[in-house]
C-alpha cells in the first residue's frame, strides 16, 4: 500500500489507507542495486559487441571501455569518443542501450516519480475503498482506548478494512495504518472529517476521546450524520454519562470508575479480579458474547443451557437471567453468554 507523506495542515481530514512499512536505507540500496545491474547489463552488451565500437585512442575496446561508454550513454554526458559504428552495434544501441538509459533516468528521478505513482495508487485505493465500505465501524479516537478496542474488534472478527480509524494526531493514524486499519487525520468532532470517514453508512461508531466535551460533541454530530449507527462511547468522569445518552450515545462505559471497581474487586477477592481480567481481555481465557439461541435451547430455562447464559435480550431490552419474567427462550431472543474465547490457547 501507499506509504505516508509528510503531514500537513493541507492533510487533516484526508483519508489514509493502510502501508507497508520500508526504511529509507532499504529503499536506498534498493535503488543503488538496481542501478547497479542497469550499468553491469548496458556494459555487457557492449563487450559483446565490441567489434561494433571505435575508441577514439585507437585502442580495442575492452571491459574498462565498455563499462566508461554504458556510464556515460546511461547519464547522457556522451563525450563521444567511443562511438557504434556497424550497423549492428547501433540497432543494439537503439533496441537494448536506449531503454536502458530510460530506466537508469527513472530511477535517477524515482522520488518525484514514485511520488507521482503512490498518489495516483492512494486515491485509486482510496476510490475502491469508498465504493465498497458499507456497514463499517468508525472509531474516534486512538489513544490507549482506541487501540484496545480496535484489538478488541479484531479479535472477534472484524476485518481490518472495516474498521476506519479519525485521531487529530498523524502519528496515531499512522499506527493505525501499520497495523492494516484506514485513518482520518482531523478532528472526530467536525462533520466534514466524519463524512471522510463515510459515517453516513457506518453500522457502528466507537467514540474512544481523551475529554468528556469531546466526546458529547461527538456523539451529537455522529447522531446528527447517522441516525440509525450504534454509538458506544467511553466517558472519564460518571457524571457526564447522562449528557453523553441525551447527546446521543446508546451505551457509555465509564472507564476511570469502572477501572476502580475493578481494582477494589480484585484487591478483595484476586480470584474474582482474574476471571474479570479474563472476560474484558481480547482472545485469552474467557470472553462475554451475544448470541442467538440454537434450535434446541428454545424453550429451555436459561439458567439450564450449556453455556452460562447472563441475560436475556428480548424485545431490545436485556434481561437477567434470573428475571422471572425471561420464563423459556423465545426463537427471537439474544443471549448474552461467557464461554471459552476462541483466541485462547487452552480452548482449542
Amino acid at each position: 500500500m501507499p506509504e505516508p507523506t509528510t503531514s500537513t495542515g493541507g492533510q487533516h481530514g484526508r483519508l489514509r489507507m493502510p502501508y507497508r512499512v520500508r526504511g529509507p536505507v532499504r529503499l536506498i540500496m534498493w535503488r543503488l542495486a538496481l542501478v547497479a545491474v542497469i550499468v553491469l547489463a548496458a556494459a555487457v552488451v557492449v563487450f559483446l559487441g565490441r567489434d561494433g565500437y571505435r575508441d577514439s585512442t585507437g585502442d580495442p575496446v575492452g571491459w574498462l571501455t565498455s563499462f566508461y561508454y554504458a556510464v556515460v550513454t546511461l547519464t547522457t554526458i556522451g563525450y563521444g569518443d567511443v562511438v557504434p559504428f556497424s550497423g549492428t552495434a547501433r540497432l543494439v544501441n537503439t533496441l537494448v542501450i536506449t531503454p536502458l538509459r530510460l530506466g537508469f533516468l527513472l530511477i535517477l528521478v524515482g522520488t518525484t516519480f514514485r511520488a507521482l505513482t503512490d498518489r495516483t495508487r492512494a486515491e485509486w485505493c482510496e476510490q475502491s475503498w469508498r465504493r465498497k465500505v458499507h456497514g463499517h465501524t468508525v472509531l474516534i479516537g486512538y489513544g490507549t482506548k482506541g487501540r484496545a478496542a480496535a484489538a478488541t474488534l479484531r479479535a472477534r472478527g472484524v476485518a481490518p478494512a472495516d474498521l476506519v480509524v479519525v485521531d487529530t494526531a498523524p502519528g496515531a493514524v499512522d499506527d493505525a495504518n501499520r497495523h492494516g486499519l484506514v485513518g482520518i487525520v482531523g478532528d472526530g468532532t467536525r462533520s466534514e472529517v466524519l463524512a471522510r470517514a463515510e459515517l453516513g453508512r457506518a453500522a457502528r461508531v466507537l467514540i474512544a476521546t481523551g475529554r468528556d466535551d469531546t466526546a458529547v460533541l461527538a456523539a451529537l454530530t455522529t447522531r446528527r450524520m447517522n441516525p440509525a449507527a450504534v454509538v458506544t462511547s467511553s466517558v472519564e468522569h460518571a457524571e457526564n454519562a447522562a449528557l453523553l445518552r441525551d447527546s446521543g450515545a446508546d451505551n457509555v462505559i465509564t472507564s476511570a470508575e469502572t477501572a476502580g471497581h475493578l481494582l477494589g474487586v480484585a484487591a478483595l477477592c484476586p480470584d474474582v479480579g482474574t476471571v474479570l481480567e479474563d472476560l474484558l481481555s481480547a482472545g485469552l481465557g474467557m470472553e462475554i458474547a451475544e448470541r442467538q439461541p440454537a434450535a434446541d435451547e428454545v424453550g429451555q430455562d436459561p439458567r439450564r443451557l450449556a453455556e452460562p447464559v447472563l441475560a436475556v435480550v428480548r424485545d431490545g431490552r436485556p434481561l437477567r437471567y434470573s428475571d422471572p419474567v425471561i420464563g423459556t427462550v423465545r426463537r427471537d431472543d439474544r443471549l448474552i453468554v461467557a464461554r471459552e474465547s476462541p483466541g485462547d490457547p487452552s480452548a482449542r
